[in-house]
């Protein structure tokens, strides 16, 4: 699903809301989990999961084209990791009558 399947989603389940109504809350929420994780935070969302940031180290990759060895600064990377209620949800299997 991409950012707009998400926009049309809620609005067909929210129609009281307008479309840039809804878009502005989604954008809102995506702006805050950004900035929370650009300080350094975390952002924990109950049933769902957690967004943090993972510190990768610098070092040498190798540029897959010519071979020639480069580079690779250390960054920040986002990292998620799911909460018990979507792990069970993603997880869930059909007791099948026999």
């Amino acid at each position: 699903m991409i950012r707009s399947e998400l926009v049309n989603k809620l609005c067909h389940d929210f129609p009281d809301l307008s479309q840039r109504e809804i878009e502005a809350v989604v954008t809102g929420i995506f702006n805050e989990i950004t900035a929370q994780l650009a300080k350094g935070g975390r952002v924990e969302l109950r049933g769902f999961g957690a967004f943090s940031t993972r510190q990768r180290d610098a070092r040498t990759g190798r540029n897959p084209r010519t071979g020639e060895q480069v580079a690779v600064d250390a960054k920040k990377v986002p990292y998620f990791k799911p909460g018990k209620e979507m792990r069970e949800r993603l997880n869930l299997t059909e007791v099948t009558a026999e």
